[in-house]
């Protein structure tokens, strides 16, 4: 399946106070929609979403890369609440006011700690990493992936380190190894393939460091408040993704008050690929 996959129409960097940079991208009007989109795992900004559809809806897709990934300024030991402070100064600096956000994969639980946080004015997680070590999900986990969420609980630190061995040849291994047919279709298109190898590299242009920190987050338990989000919340997985949530996010959406959950038949993790279109257009909809 080919999907067309669009460079930037912008680049940029944004100087936060503490002189920090976060880089960023930009698809679609710069006057449209500001939407921003939480990346998946370690891939920095250059991998958007279908290619045309920002400009045919009228959004300004902005991906912003976090800490220690693409160009972001490295920030050792950071929480989810500075990854929300990040967001709220970096609309404020662009006067993006209270911006929509897309969440891919990784992305997920950091575009959730910014709708708890009360930073963005409406969600769409789609294919978003679950919070793996509730209790919830203990006996659903195959055990590889239990030993390392055990490791993040009982050692953060040395679970860093652990995680910190990935580049990203092995991120693209580890993704086509857990894909689906359906998805390897996209993925292995010539036009994704070079995108999605192309953002996987910028995101570990500064080390794994950044990547390594991401992950030790996203699996260990999530200290915000999913009941406390008021916003209104879009869950996106496709009907064969068997690798981001033991449950295509039922217990996740059941969590957020009044969060919908949609299952996308005959199709994976590549869903915000695949099905752009409804899925900006309901984000649109859903926040008036």
């Amino acid at each position: 399946m080919s999907v067309r996959i669009d460079d930037p129409a912008r680049l940029g960097r944004t100087l936060l106070p503490g002189r920090r940079v976060l880089g960023w991208a930009e698809w679609g009007p710069p006057d449209g929609i500001p939407v921003l989109l939480s990346p998946g795992a370690a891939t920095g900004r250059w991998l958007g979403v279908g290619g045309g559809v920002p400009d045919a809806l009228g959004v300004r897709l902005i991906s912003v890369e976090r800490p220690g990934t693409g160009v972001s300024t490295p920030l050792p030991g950071r929480t989810f609440a500075d990854h929300a402070a990040d967001i709220g100064a970096f609309a404020a600096l662009r006067g993006l006011g209270r911006p929509l956000m897309v969440a891919n994969s990784q992305g997920a639980p950091f575009a959730l700690a910014c709708a708890a946080a009360g930073v963005v004015a409406g969600l769409a997680v789609v294919s978003g990493a679950d919070e793996i070590a509730a209790p919830a999900f203990a006996a659903a986990l195959p055990q590889e992936l239990r030993g390392l969420v055990e490791l993040v609980a009982r050692d953060p630190a040395r679970a860093e380190r652990t995680f910190a061995g990935f580049g990203p040849e092995a991120m693209w291994d580890l993704v086509m190894k857990g894909s689906p047919a359906c998805d390897l279709e996209v993925y292995q298109d010539a036009a994704f393939a070079s995108a999605y190898r192309r953002a996987l590299a910028e995101g570990f242009a500064q080390g794994p460091a950044g990547y390594a920190r991401d992950t030790v987050l996203a699996m260990g338990r999530w200290p915000f408040d999913l009941a406390s989000i008021t916003v209104p919340v879009d869950l996106w997985y496709g009907e064969e993704d068997t690798s981001h949530s033991p449950d295509n996010g039922a217990v996740l959406a059941g969590r957020i008050p009044g969060a919908e959950r949609h299952l996308v038949p005959g199709i994976g993790g590549a869903v915000l690929w695949t099905h752009t279109e409804p899925i900006l257009r309901t984000l649109l909809d859903r926040a008036g």
